[in-house]
């Protein structure tokens, strides 16, 4: 065909398809034109050139028929919808072409990605009787699929993000509502796409879930009849059929997965905890790259999944910390049965491939060597001590007969060595198929024939020098040196004169080629034919290989929580449904791995626990738990955590919850000793990342996780808060924090650890039976700070040496060493040091001096204001600038520059000068010495100023 029908045909394919790039073959290539072409080679790194058509000139960019894959790859991870257009010839011998598949990011079925590739939907079921929305997903290269409900757009977004999702279809009312559209495209990575609207209608959509999964497959999962669920699962359906990716026999199963068995971690959650994906530094700094040692793909997509959805059935996570119990003290087992899965390939994926019909001979190899893996797993179990654990039901789950029949069928049938194209034959061994071995046979003779030519001709004719081969231009020939040339026989027909030779045929030797040429082509057509058989036999055998693919990642998956706990010295969780959380020398599961880490204790409640008398949560390493344990209600149910920053509160917080996810996975968590009480949820608010671009503040950020949490815990769930508050003025965020803590003890009822810099909300633990105060100690010279004294130095004093002992103790702190936490970031000594000075004024209630500029002046004048603790702010005092001269050597302001403090009852002073009372109070306390006067005096001195205060004469009279 002219190149000018060829970028028509292009043209007309490109606008009967809403792919975002078209490639179609022409030949040997698979060619980009117009736009498409432009767009490909500036992604790719292509070549340009250019094609004339109907006068003009359109650009043009190709690559080999075989290479077309990673392009395809490339293309598609960018978020690009690829249609590929192959070629055919009709009866008459013209070529024409066709669209055969539309390549999306969830129907790549060519991805060395060992993650998931999950294609979801999402129907807003609003008009539905439930009301729900529906989520259905399906990963293509492996055949799962999966269906949920969710009672609303958070619930939705959470689950999306807990999957990850690289392509996401849209129901009709969900595109409509374009603050679920932005949200799905700022909080997932996946691509959005448009899918027909008929595709998520009731009726539709039901049957083609039947179809697929049977008639009865609705009911018995109790999702109702054409709720959002079943929509978003026939529009998933669909799309997977219309993009031509052919996997839809290997989806065979339709699973929920309701939130009911499974803890409630939102997308908030799984990041602060950095589960999977870190906030910052590589992948190895997150809970999944610190515990996966698995050795398949297969066992670290499955643990990836357990990360991202714990259980909540104790019996399930029971089972697993059996087989990891077992896997962990059988050192040699456990070695054993990770070599045997050393080496596995993905069958899940494998099926998948199968089951397209893109599987070549060598992904059937594959299948056949990692089927051969389940009988050594399985012998690795039984001849060990892990046969008495619950491993050996795991490696018994397949059908271990029928694997076997079919890998007998795969080793008997391959060659050991395929040729890379299913189309050339070598493909079977002998004795698979009688035709073919007829084939063989006569292929064999008729190459016997070729082979012993050269001899035969040269011992017939008396010839010297001569060869027989073949090449592409002209087929067969016998070839004579020069120098014998001429001594031929007639029968020769010369063909070809090179320097030192000349090429011959003859009719019997033409002959011979084209019995050879008939026999090759009828060989490559059997085989092909033989080989697609083979194929789909396997393809049939899809939910089989799943079986064996599952036992084998699961296996995989419980070897590298085993690996990790033997090396990393943690301990078997004891998992309690309901009940407290109570670690003993608990560490942080990622930090510990890059440092000598400090282990602390905890003790937070269960349901309805209170703080009882004298409650010791939050003991110091060390002191030890009890075998058996104080009652509940003798352990506090909610944790303030104070002390200074950098001193490993967010840490303490962040391994609470990292336990508590590694038991409820069936993990063995980083401990001395540690027992979990099963949670519904876990939540956390522990510095919200600025989000100015999407148009929301910190603060608002905060405040909106702060309300999904408040809505979303219950009191069967843990609650980690790092800061509340702390984006807005002093005394809103103070008051936001005391609302927060209450309505979490009164209302919520959860386990909560609350770490806070505002010292104030420490006295709610003498007020609310369930609240505990727990610090981390600080020693700054004078010896380990006492929890609720007085600071042995009165104040943050860079110069001292402070450490930071990173235990966590009973009460309260007594400061937040701020100063010294900005000297040790290396902010400059002069403003270390006015700091200093301007916080101890402050803790005295003391006016501070402002210097530079004032009105917008620079005069280098210096003014004074105070702190007014009722307004949470600074103002400015006539008083307090009369005195402004009388300062001491170091600039700081001398006692008259006190701002006068409140009368307890009566009104406050604010102007003009200093409350008279007040200021005789002041003299009076300033001459006391309180060493030398006797705790009754004292009482009797406090009780006349109070009085003072209050204007009443201290006589009563």
């Amino acid at each position: 065909m002219a190149s000018q029908g060829i970028v028509e045909e292009f043209l007309s394919l490109k606008s009967g398809t809403d792919a975002d790039v078209l490639t179609m073959q022409c030949g040997d290539f698979y060619e980009f034109f117009a736009d498409d072409a432009e767009l490909v080679a500036a992604e790719l790194d292509l070549k340009i050139s250019q094609k004339s058509a109907h006068g003009s000139s359109y650009p043009m960019a190709g690559v080999p028929v075989d290479d077309l894959t990673p392009y395809l790859k490339a293309l598609v991870e960018r978020g690009y919808r690829v249609a590929v257009a192959d070629q055919f010839e009709d009866e008459s011998g013209d070529h024409y072409r066709e669209i055969t598949r539309v390549v999306t990011p969830g129907t790549l079925l060519e991805t060395d990605d060992a993650d998931a590739r999950y294609t979801a939907a999402v129907v807003d079921g609003s008009t539905d009787a439930d009301g729900d929305i529906g989520l259905a997903l399906a990963d293509a290269t492996t055949g799962q699929f999966l269906v949920a409900t969710a009672a609303d757009a958070d619930d939705a977004l959470s689950e999306l993000y807990r999957f990850g999702p690289v392509e996401i279809l849209p129901g009709p009312a969900v595109r409509d509502d374009d603050a679920f559209v932005r949200r799905l495209r700022e909080e997932t990575d996946a691509t959005v796409s448009l899918f027909e609207a008929d595709a998520f209608a009731p009726g539709r959509a039901t049957h083609r879930v039947e179809d697929q999964f049977g008639s009865e497959t609705v009911p018995s999962v109790g999702l109702g009849d054409a709720g959002a669920a079943v929509r978003a699962a026939g529009a998933v359906l669909a799309y997977v059929a219309e993009t031509g990716a052919g996997v839809l026999p290997s989806m065979t199963r339709f699973r929920t997965f309701e939130a009911d068995d499974h803890l409630d971690l939102d997308a908030t959650t799984q990041r602060n905890l950095e589960l999977v994906e870190p906030m910052q530094g590589d992948a190895g700094d997150t809970l999944l790259g610190t515990i996966d040692h698995t050795v398949t793909s297969p066992g670290g997509r499955l643990l990836r999944e357990w990360v991202t959805r714990p259980r909540r059935d104790r019996s399930e996570l029971t089972r697993r910390l059996d087989c990891v119990e077992a896997l962990a003290s059988a050192a040699l087992a456990r070695e054993r049965v990770r070599e045997c899965l050393d080496g596995g390939y993905d069958l899940e994926r494998l099926a998948a491939r199968a089951a397209s019909g893109s599987a070549d001979a060598a992904d059937l190899l594959a299948i056949r060597d990692t089927l051969g893996i389940l009988p050594a797993v399985a012998d690795a179990v039984s001849d060990s001590r892990l046969s008495e654990s619950p491993l050996s039901a795991v490696v018994a789950r397949p059908d271990r007969e029928a694997a076997a029949r079919l890998r007998e069928e795969l080793e008997t049938a391959l060659a050991d060595d395929p040729p890379k194209t299913v189309t050339q034959g070598g493909l079977f061994q002998d004795g698979h198929d009688d035709e073919l071995d007829e084939l063989l046979a006569h292929h064999r003779e008729a190459s016997e024939w070729i082979d012993t030519l050269a001899e035969r001709e040269s011992r017939t004719h008396g010839l010297n020098h001569v060869t027989v081969d073949r090449n592409k231009t002209d087929g067969y020939y016998i070839q004579v040196g020069k120098s014998a040339a001429d001594g031929v026989p007639e029968h020769y027909r010369e063909i070809k004169t090179l320097k030192n030779s000349k090429r011959f045929v003859t009719d019997e030797l033409q002959e011979r080629e084209r019995e050879i040429l008939r026999l090759e082509e009828a060989r490559g057509e059997l085989e092909y034919d033989l080989f697609c058989a083979l194929r789909d036999c396997v393809a049939d055998r899809a939910e089989l290989l799943q079986d064996v693919g599952r036992a084998l990642a699961e296996v995989d998956a419980l070897a590298s929580l085993a690996t990790h706990a033997a090396g990393a010295d943690w301990v078997r969780p004891d998992v309690v449904d309901p009940g407290p959380l109570r670690i003993e020398a608990g560490r942080h599961p990622v930090v510990e791995q890059t440092t000598e880490f400090v282990p602390n204790d905890l003790r937070v409640g269960g349901v309805g626990a209170g703080a009882g008398a004298g409650a010791g949560a939050g003991a110091g390493a060390g002191d030890g738990i009890d075998a058996e344990g104080p009652p509940d209600d003798a352990d506090p149910g909610f944790l303030l955590v104070t002390g200074p920053n950098m001193s490993g509160k967010s840490t303490y917080l962040r391994q609470a919850a990292l336990i508590t996810l590694l038991a409820q996975i069936g993990s063995f968590v980083p401990a001395r000793s540690a027992t979990v009480g099963v949670v519904d949820g876990i939540y956390t608010r522990v510095g919200a990342l600025d989000e100015l671009a999407q148009g929301r503040s910190t603060f608002m950020v905060e405040m909106q996780e702060l309300s999904n949490i408040l809505h979303s815990a219950t009191e069967e769930s843990l609650v980690i808060l790092d800061e509340v508050g702390r984006g807005t003025a002093t005394y809103d965020g103070i008051s936001i924090a005391w609302a927060a803590t209450e309505y979490l003890h009164n209302e919520v009822r959860a386990k909560t650890l609350f770490a806070t810099h505002y010292h104030e909300l420490t006295a709610l633990a003498d007020h609310l039976d369930r609240v505990a105060n727990v610090h981390v100690a600080v020693d700054d010279g004078q010896g380990p700070s006492s929890a609720g004294g007085a600071s042995p130095r009165g104040v943050d004093d860079p110069g001292s040496d402070v450490t930071f002992l990173r235990t966590i103790e009973p009460g309260a702190a007594d400061r937040s060493y701020g100063v010294h936490v900005a000297d040790l970031a290396g902010v400059p000594a002069p403003v270390v040091s006015r700091a200093d000075g301007v916080l101890e004024r402050l803790r005295g209630d003391g006016a501070i001096d402002v210097r530079g500029s004032r009105g917008g002046t620079d005069t280098g004048d210096t003014h004074q204001v105070v702190f007014d603790l009722d307004a949470g702010g600074f103002r400015t005092d006539a008083s307090v600038d009369a005195g402004a001269a009388s300062t001491d050597a170091s600039g700081a302001p001398a006692d008259n520059g006190r701002r006068p403090h409140p009368n307890a009852g009566g009104e406050r002073h604010t102007g003009g000068g200093v409350d008279p009372a007040a200021e005789s109070v002041l003299a009076e306390l300033r001459g006391l010495d309180v060493d030398e006067t006797p705790p009754v005096e004292l009482l009797a001195r406090v009780a006349e100023w109070q009085a003072k205060l209050n204007g009443k004469d201290p006589d009563g009279e």
